[in-house]
């Protein structure tokens, strides 16, 4: 067929009319299974059984069609109108009713632009010999990476034409009939039946014929594109595009049918075309607009008032398509198939469409179809904003069509690298296009050209109007120094029966394939110029019988296949646009080789080998992307290459890539992103199953790694990651134990990275207070108002963070706190209080030995905090050789006595471990007789909480130890230091916000560890949400600040709501139901409220619109159902900081510390 604007059309046939049992008064038989039982494979109908007809399908190309019970419309007479059109249509054998939800999509009148169409089947056709199985596996790809809408249809086939020739039409119902076979078959039937059909959606696409600048056809020419929100990262063919478009746009809330889609043009469609389906029935085109001069080579409709198409218009006259033109000018372009399409124009005799089918066959097709369709009412819907680009067999057309941007219609966004690893990207001019290759070196490509599917190493130069394709690493040397100006130069797989072999291809872009010789060009010049310079004859390329007229570029046998002597290479085609001197040398080469026209090559072409190499290159040049975003600190996401890589088996190549950074990076965070990069492709693998990704990574066989990683020993320590990885790669609950395994590999870099900030913990002598007089330390609790989480590690030194802070008194008290003596005897007590100094003991435990210290890193454990707080400090040395009863005489002549407590809740989200940290390593620190500042103090902790293996960040030690109101930064870099500066508010401000400021206790806990996992998992995945998300919190803080500075409670509580968005963004599932209740029943009669800390529970904190509220909330929240326990609490800023006394005390008499005087 040689369609214009081919498209889809769509009809879901139950019996009645059309291809069912009953009425059918044709040679076609119903749809059944053949003789023997058993339901047909993909592409197996027989010719003549079945629906499977000669249909010429002449010039056309539909865009959707349904099917359903309707009695014939009257015709009204014809009339221009407003629009043009593309293509759409639909048959409905049934009664109209609005299309069901969560099926179709929208409801009518709805836009769509959010939902998806459901499609039942979606069925490729292909013609004969057209490797049906690499395109199912295409499909079957695009179903594994996401393409293919929300919920995948549970049907991808990839249909052969049963022969030769078959035309759109035939090959539309021998689709049909293979989706009614197969949905047969799922549906338990032993026949083929037609009732499958009624409430399936079935989306069938054309590959139409064969493309001189795609070895794989027009459906799988690649597209400038990449999509930076798709779940797998995958190179962007015009299926892909016409798949998104029909899923997305055009077909959302239209009832069940068939939707017949061609795949030779490049379609775009605004998001919301505004088709009404609301009480549809019949048959419908869509159309777009286009030129009264365009449409002289091209199809148009005309149609009635009412929109009901009264005839199809092919090539028509001028007064013929001047008829169909709008009040602007324009005229709707059709697309659909004639065979089956024209049947229902209005204007159409029964004798004018049967005799229009050329032989007999084809008029007996036409006339049943007649019979079956003709009731059938054929509207049009012309969609105004809508275009489309058929892919001619112009090369200008398709470089043209490669390398300008599409119209803003489309979803579509054309880039100029797309899935390119390209070197030196400035030598790439603006206009030009590059698609999936790998550029080494200096390569420069003028505007105007194109380049897919290659691998090249510079220095070359291609000028402009060229497109090169198919051209491996070992092409490079011959293209140096060759004149590279409009041309297409392509590699192509070609199979000879078992034997493949590389062929390359050199044509114009000016040439015309099907123009006699005389009257055409080779190379940009006429051919009897092109023989002179390179001495070839006219009986080289054609046979003497061979008709002076058919003498063409498409049949002239011009390009080497084989050599009974020698391999041949891109030079074998190259010298053809050499110099006539140059050009003698390798005439007698060109000679003697076998070789092969277009014509000729083009049943040859190993379609699966092309789709082949462009994969490997693809992941080939995704190895160097890989390289590039680790070690160049780009904040891109490696997550949904990695995907593609598991779905297309290239697993290993990624995991190898990986392994060899984390190696040789010679950067702990370089390192640490690459081992979490490699536990993102293992959970990959594991395919959802094998249970949670969180969870314990204490497995001996991984301790011999991690060693290694402890001691410094990053490339060893990969290596032997690597060789144990290979032992759990069976199944999948063994993959998700190796990625916990990694994620904690990758922890131990992290904590060594953070580790760097001890370099500005800075510890002096002071003098050693005397045996058991206690060193009591009482801190505020701290506020979070903006721009937390930016200061997690690896976040806040691989983008930087910035926080603000606010220390706080809870009920007019410092909540936190600790105290730490020397006794005689070498040994630890450590004793966890209540909730304050006077408290009795909840917990005591007594350290003898070092044993007795070794699970400081596990946060759980009886202690944990303050056996890190002692090795820490370097109070006692772990490990060591030296006892611990050794090291405490030897140094302190004895041991030490540690109390803590806090008023808080466990999880209250008010920073009490990290303070709590703080004041124990503050407190121990004097004790010890040393002195260490705030600033030492606050990375002191970051040490700690990385020994802890807590992970947590710097916002809490800074909000707690340092005093007042302040903005905490850090830059991304390494060593991590963190800058305090704090925030000069208006005078009575700070009274102010006592005022304004309340504390709620939602009775929710949660740890925040539980969050920080998912947390920072995302973070190495660059989730684009992540990144933006963390931008917004580093900005939302430095706002917040400024509105601090102003006094401003309005823009405060905005940065308030502002942060608990974000804090949702990045940590979701942090606001329990309970917590959400609460928010909305305060939301009124506050400026602004955020949960304090991670979220999940604890706190939330309130700027209230009127100053002292407690009470009034108190009521507010009283009334409001299913919160659970809750109180409010008064907090005022505490503007001194935290307090360090020794003091003397005797508890056997009963008194406190901070009763007796300071010492």
């Amino acid at each position: 067929m040689t369609g214009v604007t081919q498209g889809t059309w769509g009809c879901a046939p139950p019996p009645g009319p059309i291809l069912g049992q009953k009425n059918v008064k044709t040679p076609i038989p119903p749809l059944q299974a053949p003789r023997g039982g058993g339901v047909r494979g993909v592409g197996e109908t027989a010719p003549g059984q079945g629906c499977t007809v000669p249909l010429s399908g002449r010039g056309l190309s539909g865009r959707a069609v349904h099917a359903g019970r309707c009695s014939p419309s009257p015709t009204s007479l014809p009339q221009r109108v407003r629009g043009r059109r593309r293509e759409l249509d639909y048959i409905s054998q049934q009664a109209p009713r609005p299309p069901r939800r969560g099926r179709g999509g929208a409801s009518p009148g709805r836009s769509g632009a959010a939902m998806a169409a459901e499609w039942s089947v979606v069925l490729l056709t292909c013609q004969r010999g057209g490797c049906v199985s690499a395109f199912q596996r295409e499909l079957e790809a695009r179903r594994l990476r996401g393409g293919l809408g929300p919920r995948p249809p549970p049907l991808l086939l990839a249909v052969e034409d049963p022969w030769a020739r078959l035309g759109s039409g035939g090959a539309t119902l021998n689709a049909l009939l293979v989706a009614a076979e197969h949905l047969s078959a799922r549906a338990g039937c032993t026949v083929v039946t037609s009732d499958v059909l009624r409430e399936a959606r079935i989306l069938i696409l054309h590959m139409g014929r064969d493309f001189s600048f795609d070895d794989c056809g027009r459906a799988f020419t690649c597209l400038p594109v990449e999509e930076p929100g798709a779940l797998a990262e995958a190179l962007v063919c015009n299926l892909d595009s016409l798949l998104g478009t029909m899923t997305h746009r055009l077909c959302v809330g239209s009832p069940p049918g068939v939707w017949v889609c061609s795949t030779d043009m490049l379609l775009t469609v605004p998001s919301a075309p505004g088709i009404v389906w609301d009480g549809f029935q019949g048959v419908r085109v869509i159309a777009v607009p286009g030129s009264q001069m365009y449409a002289r080579n091209h199809g148009v409709y005309l149609t009635d008032e009412q929109g009901l198409v009264h005839d199809i218009i092919y090539k028509g006259t001028e007064a013929q398509i001047r008829q169909c033109a709008g009040p602007d000018g324009a005229v709707p372009l059709l697309s659909l198939f004639f065979d089956i399409v024209l049947c229902m124009a209005r204007g159409m005799t029964e004798e004018d469409f049967v005799k229009g089918g050329g032989d007999a066959s084809a008029r007996n097709a036409r006339s049943v179809l007649w019979t079956a369709l003709r009731a059938f009412p054929l509207s049009m819907a012309c969609i105004p904003d809508a275009s489309y680009d058929y892919m001619t067999m112009s090369a200008s057309d398709h470089i043209r069509s490669l390398t300008l941007l599409p119209g803003s219609a489309s979803h579509l966004r054309f880039s100029k690298t797309a899935h390119s690893h390209v070197d030196r990207p400035c030598l790439l001019e603006d206009g030009s296009s590059v698609t999936n290759c790998l550029l080494e070196g200096a390569v420069r490509l003028a505007a105007g050209s194109v380049i897919q599917h290659c691998h090249l190493q510079g220095p070359l130069e291609i000028g402009p109007g060229c497109l090169l394709s198919g051209l491996a690493v070992g092409s490079s040397p011959a293209l140096q120094g060759c004149p590279l100006r409009d041309i297409v130069l392509q590699g192509h797989h070609v199979r000879l029966r078992d034997l493949p072999c590389r062929v390359f291809t050199l044509t114009g872009r000016l040439d015309d394939w099907q123009s006699p010789a005389e009257e055409a060009t080779y190379l940009n010049v006429p051919w009897a110029e092109f023989f002179h310079r390179t001495g070839i004859r006219e009986g080289d390329l054609w046979d003497a019988e061979t008709p002076r007229r058919s003498r063409c570029l498409l049949s002239a046998r011009l390009f080497p296949v084989l050599h009974a002597c020698e391999a041949l290479g891109l030079d074998d085609v190259l010298w053809l646009l050499a110099p006539a001197a140059a050009a003698g040398k390798r005439l007698a080469c060109w000679r003697t080789a076998w070789r092969m026209s277009w014509q000729e090559l083009l049943p040859c072409l190993d379609k699966a080998a092309e789709l082949g190499a462009r994969r490997a290159l693809f992941f080939l040049q995704g190895q160097r992307k890989v390289r590039a975003v680790l070690l160049g600190h780009r904040d891109s996401s490696l997550l949904p290459l990695t995907r593609s890589a598991v779905h297309e088996g290239y697993h290993e190549a990624m995991l190898g890539t990986l392994d060899e950074v984390a190696s040789m990076a010679g950067d702990v965070g370089i390192a640490a992103r690459a081992l979490a990069c490699i536990a993102e492709v293992l959970g990959c693998m594991a395919r959802g199953e094998g249970g949670l990704r969180s969870g314990p990574a204490a497995n001996r066989e991984w301790a011999s790694a991690f060693g290694r990683l402890e001691s410094g020993d990053i490339a060893g320590g990969v290596r032997e990651l690597a060789a144990e990885r290979q032992k759990w790669m069976s199944r999948p609950a063994l993959l998700v134990r190796a990625a916990r395994h990694y994620e904690g590999a990758e922890q131990i870099l992290v904590r060594q990275a953070v580790m760097s900030s001890c370099q500005f913990v800075t510890v002096g002598q002071a003098e050693l207070p005397p045996l058991g007089h206690w060193v009591q330390v009482a801190c505020p609790a701290r506020l979070d108002l903006s721009g937390g989480w930016s200061d997690t590690p690896p976040i806040t030194y691989e983008h930087g963070g910035a926080v603000v802070d606010v220390a706080v008194l809870v009920d007019g008290c410092r909540p936190i706190g600790a105290r730490v003596r020397r006794i005689s005897e070498p040994e630890l007590r450590l004793v966890s209080l209540g909730g304050t100094s006077r408290s009795e003991a909840v917990a005591e435990l007594v350290c003898r030995e070092l044993e007795h210290l070794q699970d400081y890193c596990q946060p759980h454990a009886p202690g944990a905090l303050l056996k890190a707080a002692f090795i820490c400090t370097q109070v006692v040395q772990f490990p060591s050789q030296k006892p611990l009863q050794a090291q405490l005489m030897e140094s302190f002549g004895g041991g030490f006595e540690v109390h803590t407590w806090s008023k808080l809740p466990h999880g209250s989200g008010l920073g009490t471990s990290s303070i709590l940290a703080g004041a124990v390593m503050a407190s121990l620190y004097r004790a010890a007789g040393k002195a260490a500042s705030t600033e030492s103090l606050i990375h002191a902790v970051l040490h700690l909480e990385q020994r802890l293996t807590t992970g947590g960040g710097w916002q809490d030690q800074v909000g707690g130890l340092v005093p007042g109101i302040k903005i905490g930064r850090s830059k991304a870099q390494l060593p991590l230091r963190v800058e305090v500066e704090k925030i000069l508010v208006p005078d009575s401000f700070t009274q102010t916000l006592n005022n304004h400021l309340l504390l709620v206790y939602t009775g929710k806990t949660r740890l925040a560890r539980n969050l920080l996992q998912d947390v920072v998992r995302n973070w190495y995945a660059r989730l684009p949400s992540t990144v933006q998300n963390a931008d917004a919190l580093v900005s939302n803080a430095e706002e917040c600040a400024q509105a601090l500075r102003q006094g401003n409670l309005l823009l405060i509580g905005k940065c308030l709501d502002r942060y608990w968005q974000q804090k949702k963004c990045m940590a979701p599932g942090c606001e329990p139901l309970a917590v959400g209740r609460m928010m909305d029943a305060l939301r009124p009669y506050v400026y602004g409220q955020c949960l304090a800390g991670a979220g999940g529970g604890g706190f939330l904190y309130v700027l209230t619109k009127v100053p002292r509220q407690k009470e009034a909330l108190h009521q507010i929240l009283a009334k409001t159902e299913g919160l659970g326990n809750f109180s409010i609490h008064s907090i005022a800023v505490d503007t001194s900081g935290f307090s360090v006394e020794v003091v003397g005390c005797d508890l056997k008499d009963g008194a406190h510390p901070g009763e007796d005087m300071a010492v």
